[in-house]
């Protein structure tokens, strides 16, 4: 079949499928994209002649469509994904931020940057950055650390092969993130007899690798010599639909459950054997528990350095930690007994070996008891009564009260992630989407159109402080456009206060944080800058509301579920209340020589805290 390349590129994803389990349907929802000169007449003329049939979404930002994918993606378990095109130059380096976001969530997204002329028939071209030691790299090459797989198709003929290990890695739990094919802008247009068979419908099986049964009966085996047992639910338990199999688990054996960012939603908040968060954003619940437990198994989970509080929520000299991952890589983490396996497929094999089993009474009273008084220690936040600005956890507290079940709450950055995975009270396996891997300031609002995208049937609520929504609020337009609706609520503090809070503890006293004007010495003290972010919102197109008090975000929160469009609730917050001590740390050196005297002070606390900090881990037996 003569196509060009850009044809044939097109042609072939919209005839990808997967499976996993019973369920089959197409990979790919779409592109969105940006056009100039070097996609233009490639894939801008192949989307237009599909007719529809592959759907394509216009984008305001290069980074921003690619957290937009990334939002899609995570909502529906990594089992559909967006391609994301743009031009050569500045258009492929903006969406390096979003690749990252994408390969360190393992998230799947196909980015089609635009590249130079394969034959250099125009050199320099426009937006080139010309290398002098080699004429075979573009600012494309940006893309290569922060991609799963990488490649530039420089002949027709090099297509299939390329798409095909494109496929391999975007549609592999364990390697998936971000895949760049960077398409040289004459290539994109050039024809080519592609084999019929390219475009012939092809599925992708999901795997789910089975755990090795000896390791499952030394897991089980572990477990009913613990007297202390833990399981820190991961992201891998969301992606492999386990929350109902890891349920049925704890609810046979009485193991409590701590959850990560990324897998917070793995049970039911209220569920007797939950803990809650764990980790420098946990709860004390979790922490207490983990402090002591003498086996810890961690499910689908990468053990960030918020997760272990740098090394320091484990204290039990004799602890042992099991993980079961995916991943092998993620497996072999904290000198832990690894076991490479899907998580579903590994929990529902250990029930089996653990009947009848069940952690000693005491212990089981004891967590529940921690669980319950760390949800009174909510309450109290929801309902702090402060003035004359709320709190944020009070924020927290009306914007989860106006959720059902199945809503969504999107963040990303700042101090709201740590408030929500201490605070949220997560009721449903998709009902939290906290991006807290990369953290990407701006990912707040373009996500929450692509979680909405995946989940048309869920109110998504976005909360976003000033700082990110500053850095990325251009999806407001798209969503006008495409007509999707997200409830954005607007917390203001004046400034990067999570970054502000933390330059206190290291003795550095809120530097830079603030939205001010520059003072008289010349530092960034004086009158809080006169930003009107409602009015911004606005002019974007965002129904907007403005609210002052507790109360009137609640009002205003009801309006914003009865909108039939986009709504953006502007509340000012006080910076200086903190959110509930989730008695833990988190390693952030502090300056060894300084003058100023807060920074000594810090750097004495920084010296004592982490003397509980943990290099290594009892060899696993």
């Amino acid at each position: 079949m003569r196509l060009t390349v850009a044809q044939a590129l097109i042609r072939f994803l919209s005839v990808q499928e997967v499976e996993r389990d019973d369920d089959r349907h197409r990979f790919f929802a779409g592109c969105f994209g940006i056009f100039g000169h070097g996609n233009v007449a490639g894939l801008g003329q192949a989307l237009l002649e599909s007719g529809g049939d592959f759907p394509y979404y216009l984008a305001r930002n290069e980074q921003a469509m690619v957290h937009t994918a990334v939002g899609y993606s995570r909502m529906s378990n990594r089992l559909r994904a967006f391609a994301c095109t743009s031009s050569v130059g500045p258009g492929a380096t903006n969406m390096v931020t979003g690749a990252a976001v994408a390969t360190t969530n393992r998230i799947p997204v196909l980015l089609l940057p635009g590249d130079v002329f394969a034959t250099r028939r125009a050199n320099p071209v426009l937006q080139e950055l010309e290398d002098a030691t080699s004429l075979d790299l573009s600012v494309n090459d940006t893309l290569r650390p922060v991609s799963k797989y990488f490649d530039r198709i420089w002949r027709p003929e090099q297509l299939p092969e390329a798409l095909l290990h494109a496929m391999r890695v975007l549609t592999d739990p364990a390697e998936t993130g971000a895949v760049t094919l960077a398409l040289p802008q004459d290539v994109q247009t050039e024809a080519w007899d592609f084999a019929d068979s390219l475009f012939e419908p092809r599925v992708w099986r999901i795997r789910r690798p089975p755990p090795e049964r000896q390791l499952v009966e030394r897991l089980a085996t572990k477990l009913r010599a613990a007297k202390r047992p833990l399981i820190v639910a991961g992201g891998g338990i969301i992606y492999s639909a386990a929350a109902d199999s890891l349920t049925d688990l704890v609810t046979a054996t009485g193991i409590p459950v701590a959850e990560t960012q990324a897998g917070k939603g793995s049970l039911r908040f209220d569920h007797p054997q939950s803990l809650g968060s764990i980790g420098a954003t946990g709860t004390t619940a979790a922490n207490d528990i983990a402090r002591d437990a003498d086996l810890v198994i961690g499910i689908g989970t990468r053990w960030s350095d918020f997760t272990t509080a740098s090394h320091s929520v484990f204290q039990n000299p004799d602890v042992e930690i099991v993980n079961v991952n995916v991943t092998p890589a993620d497996s072999a983490k904290l000198s832990a007994f690894a076991i490479v396996a899907d998580a579903r497929t590994a929990i529902e094999e250990l029930a089996v070996e653990l009947k009848s089993w069940r952690v000693p009474k005491v212990f089981e009273r004891e967590c529940r008891g921690l669980a319950l008084r760390w949800n009174e220690t909510v309450e109290e936040a929801y309902h702090l009564d402060h003035g004359p600005l709320p709190s944020q956890c009070e924020v927290v507290g009306a914007v989860e009260e106006s959720t059902r079940d199945i809503d969504v709450v999107v963040a990303s950055a700042g101090s709201l992630p740590g408030d929500l995975h201490k605070l949220w009270r997560t009721r449903d396996p998709k009902g939290y989407h906290v991006e807290y891997a990369f953290s990407c300031m701006g990912y707040e609002i373009a996500a929450g159109v692509g979680v909405k995208m995946a989940a048309p049937e869920r109110e998504v609520y976005v909360m976003v402080g000033d700082g990110s929504y500053l850095m990325l609020n251009s999806e407001l337009v798209t969503a006008l456009q495409e007509g999707i609706k997200i409830i954005v609520v607007l917390v203001v503090n004046h400034g990067f206060q999570s970054i502000g809070a933390l330059s206190e503890s290291v003795g550095v006293e809120r530097f830079g944080t603030a939205y001010r004007f520059r003072d008289s010495s010349g530092q960034l003290a004086g009158a809080t800058l006169p930003v009107d972010l409602a009015a911004n919102a606005a002019s974007l197109g965002a129904t907007v509301i403005r609210t002052a008090s507790i109360d009137e975000l609640r009002e205003a929160l009801k309006v914003a579920r009865a909108n039939a469009a986009t709504t953006v609730i502007h509340i000012e917050t006080d910076p200086t209340v903190a959110s509930p001590d989730s008695a833990s740390w988190w390693d952030v050196p502090v300056a060894e020589v300084a003058t100023r005297d807060a920074t000594r002070d810090a750097l004495k606390r920084y010296n004592n805290e982490r003397t509980i900090q943990r290099q290594y881990f009892r060899p696993p037996t």
